[in-house]
């Protein structure tokens, strides 16, 4: 500024008038109009690029999210109890057997309901607990172990282990759990009384095996 204010020794034209003061805490404010006119049309392009960019993370989220994440995810849902949050990770043509039941669930409107009346039925303080899951070579099937919690505390007779297997979903690109199967630990245990069980029906089979085919 110091030699703005100096005269000059040759004049050749007038000199400009001098800009006027800038308000302090502007300087940033103004200088931004002038960039974007000056590249309007690569602005506009940054600011599409920025609006797509949280959908195709999203998506590409969805992807790479293995099986094991998936079987992961159901059970965080549950333990939620967010329906909205299970239903996704569920194929339409689903298959969930609970051993507890005598036939199993189909289609995901029919394991959605049992679900919503599972979660209505119990404490909310009831949760699920992975003791350990793998997914093995098959990327695409995935063994659980688990035990229900109260509180953090261990509930009685609730240890159990899950099977499941998904598949990708072309439409949502996102693998979908298509077949589950639990097997709860039963609250009466026979121990040595189950194998003369066993040993007993398959006698009878043997000798009569036509009682095989109404099994």
């Amino acid at each position: 500024m110091a030699l703005i204010q100096q005269p000059l020794a040759v004049r050749v034209s007038p000199a400009p008038a001098p800009a006027r003061p800038r308000p302090p805490g502007l300087g940033l404010a103004a200088a931004r109009p002038r960039s974007r006119r000056s590249n309007g049309a690569r602005g506009s392009i940054r600011t599409a690029s920025m609006s797509v960019e949280p959908a195709r993370a999203g998506t590409e989220a969805a992807a790479k999210a293995t099986a094991a994440d998936v079987v992961r995810g159901f059970y965080d849902g549950v333990n939620r109890r967010d329906l909205a949050a299970v239903e996704p990770l569920i194929a339409e043509g689903c298959v969930y057997e609970d051993l507890v039941f005598p036939n199993p669930f189909v289609g995901r409107g029919e394991i959605l309901e049992f679900f919503a009346g599972f979660m209505g039925s119990i404490s909310s303080d009831l949760r699920f607990v992975i003791d350990d899951i793998s997914a093995g070579d098959d990327s695409r099937a995935v063994g659980v172990t688990w035990h229900l919690e109260w509180k953090g505390r261990p509930f009685p007779f609730s240890r159990g282990c899950s099977f499941y297997r998904l598949q990708l979903d072309e439409k949502q690109q996102q693998l979908q759990i298509v077949y589950g199967r639990d097997c709860v630990e039963p609250a009466a245990k026979p121990g040595e009384a189950a194998l003369l069980i066993i040993r007993a029906v398959t006698w009878i089979f043997e000798r009569f095996p036509r009682l095989a085919n109404m099994l």
